[in-house]
Order: C-alpha cells, then structure tokens, then sequence
C-alpha cells in the first residue's frame, strides 16, 4: 500500500549538518578517527549547581506537570535576568518555558501565519528557519545579506520587502552559521520598521567583542526566543522560552497545553540554578571559546580561506572556501572522507553561503588544531 505524505512535511529539507555528522558516525563506527568541527553543540559539561539542583529535585519527586508556561520561579528569574542584564522590564505572564526553542518556533509561527502570509529571514541563516515557516503555512521571504556585514540584514534591505502579507521579521544575534552581532544602533533601525520582530537570542552570553543587546531594548512589539542549551551547556536537557506581548499568550499557552503540555519539571529546576549560580561558568566556557575563536580565524587564513569578517559571538566561523570548490555539500564530503574532519556546508544556510564553510569551535583547543592540520594536508 502506498501511503501519501503531505505536501507540508514534503516541503522541509533535509538538515545537511545531521546528514554530514551521521555520515561522520558511519566511518567512525568502521574506525576512523573523527574530528566534530560540524555541530553546534558546547563541549563542556553541565555546570555542577544544574547537576546538583536537577538530581535534588528528582529526589524530592518533581516529575510531575507542571504550569503549562513553566514553573513560576523559573519564569521570574528569566524575567530577573532581562531586567539586571538588559534594563528591560518584562512580567512572567509574558514567559512561556517549553522543551527548547524548537517546538515554541512552530507554536510562534502557527499563531502569527496565516496560509501564504510572509515572513523575512536573512539568507544565510540558521538552516531550520524556512522550514519551521512553511510547515507552519507561511511563505519565507529571503533578505539576501552581504558577507561584509556579518550576513546580518540592513534596515533598507528590509524596508525593501515588506508587503501587505508581510507578518515580520527573523533576526538572530549572535548569529549561526555567521557568528555575527546586530548593534544597538542596527536593532534600534530595525524596530522602527513597521513590522514586529522575532529575535532568536539563543546564543546571548557568548559575545566577545562588543555589547549584547536584545530586542527588547527597543520596542515591546517583539518576541525573543531564549534558553540554556548553548550558554550552559544544556543542549540535551531541551530548555528553552519564549518572550511574547501579552495580547498572545493567551493564545501561545492554549497551543501550547495542547500540543506539548509542559517542559519537564526536574529540567526547570535546573534551569533555575543556572540564572542563579552559574554565571561564573558561563563566563569561564567563554573566555576559552575566545581562545578557540582566534586561533582558528588565524589558521584558517593562513590556510587560504576568506574569513571576511571576524565572528564575534557563537561558536562558529563562516569561511569562503569557493576557490577550492564551488559546490559545498562535495567539499565538505570529501574533506569528511579523507581527511576525517566534519565541517558544515554553507549551503545548508542558504544559497547566500554556498562556496563556504562553516567551522565550530565546540571542541577541544589542541584537536581543533588537529583538525586544521589535516585540512592543510588536504589542500596541498
């Protein structure tokens, strides 16, 4: 019996980092020495006051539901956080905790597409984005952005596309594949425009050069997506949020109830410990990606390819490998093959990155070394 697929799940692409990282997995199953330069996953452990919060709240049974928008005190404490590092005054009743930022993406879009209506992302941008719009029945409109300007998008450029469908606009600082930062006078210009703005902050607490600025600072018609995966080393605890105006929550929640019910109780208690005690580590785990960061911006330099603008947040590097080869699906497959590094082909990103690369930073300092030692072989 052949049994139909939709056209809407047709219409998402295959996520060419798990493809390339799960071919990585099959030579490393038959004995290959691999290096992981293709995920964007922190290699550090789980700060020890999340280990210690998350394993006394399984002792004392929090395994229960809870709120459907999280746990009070969880919400209070993001909303402490936004007011002490931002100056920006939110209430909890316009927090919504669920298992990471994924599945509030499709809750998000689903509440504010209608069937064709419009929304703006920049090409390069994170490889999930157009997929979690169409699945949700809206049209992704690509900015195409420009190297030089970290692939970040231009407020004229924008302005430029806005139309009657137009239902916002997908921002993410610091961003991935680019590692690029929006200033407060870019985020200032973009929430001027007369659309709302959806601010995918999931890399804050890892800038290191400039200031870190979230939407909010600007305009309250926005919605941030934020969470604990990638700052705190949390990636497989699924925790993660949603800041909205308050005239959608009530929506948002009723999706949400319906849909995922609640994140897990233990996992907020852990996510609790980290606003409240784990500064220090994430200010630890940075200091030594910047280490990371400079010493592969140089490498890959001297190794020929174009770094057009130093990354400044995140944990990647988005380098021009087009003078190698055009295609960068084949080039990362081959570099793969034989040289047994993983790295992410641009054109998962978008059309605007094909001929790149992109490196993460996620590993150890010495096997990163290793792994650019054995592309240098490579190229020769």
């Amino acid at each position: 019996m052949q049994i139909p697929i939709s056209n809407r799940a047709r219409s998402v692409e295959p996520f060419l980092a798990m493809e390339l990282m799960e071919r990585a997995k099959e030579l490393e199953a038959e004995g290959r020495d691999i290096i992981y330069l293709c995920l964007g996953e922190p290699d550090f452990n789980t700060p020890p006051a999340i280990l210690a919060a998350t394993s006394q709240a399984l002792a004392e049974g929090a395994t229960s539901y809870t709120h459907s928008l999280g746990l009070l005190e969880l919400r209070q404490e993001i909303c402490g956080h936004y007011r002490d590092y931002y100056g920006v005054e939110i209430v909890p009743e316009q927090v919504i905790v669920s298992s990471g930022t994924s599945p509030l993406m499709l809750l998000l879009f689903s509440t504010i597409l209608e069937e064709g209506d419009e929304l703006i992302l920049t090409d390069p941008g994170y490889a999930c984005y157009p997929g979690f719009v169409k699945f949700s029945g809206g049209t992704p409109v690509l900015l195409k952005a420009a190297a030089e300007n970290g692939f970040q998008p231009r407020p004229d450029q924008v302005k430029g596309l806005i139309t009657e469908k137009t239902r916002g606009l997908l921002i993410n600082s610091p961003s991935n594949p680019a590692g690029s930062i929006l200033s407060g006078r870019d985020m200032q210009a973009l929430a001027e425009l007369p659309i709302p703005i959806i601010s995918d902050e999931i890399y804050h607490g890892l800038t290191y050069q400039g200031d870190e600025h979230s939407i909010l600072e600007f305009t309250h018609d926005a919605f941030v997506l934020g969470g604990f995966s990638k700052a705190y080393a949390m990636t497989g605890w699924r925790l993660g949020y949603l800041i909205a105006p308050l005239s959608c929550m009530r929506t948002l929640q009723t999706l949400h109830q319906n849909f995922l019910i609640c994140a897990n109780h233990f996992v907020q208690r852990g996510g609790i410990a980290a606003l409240q005690q784990c500064q220090d580590d994430v200010a630890e785990m940075r200091t030594i990606y910047d280490k990371r960061r400079k010493e592969m911006i140089s490498r890959l330099r001297k190794l020929g390819f174009g770094v057009h603008f130093e990354p400044k947040g995140a944990f990647y590097v988005l380098a021009d490998a087009s003078h190698i080869d055009s295609n960068s699906q084949r080039l990362a497959l081959d570099i793969l093959e034989k040289t047994g590094v993983a790295v992410t082909p641009g054109v998962d990103f978008g059309a605007g990155a094909e001929g790149f690369l992109r490196f993460s930073y996620t590993r150890p300092f010495d096997e990163i070394v290793t792994a650019l030692e054995r592309i240098e072989v490579y190229l020769r």
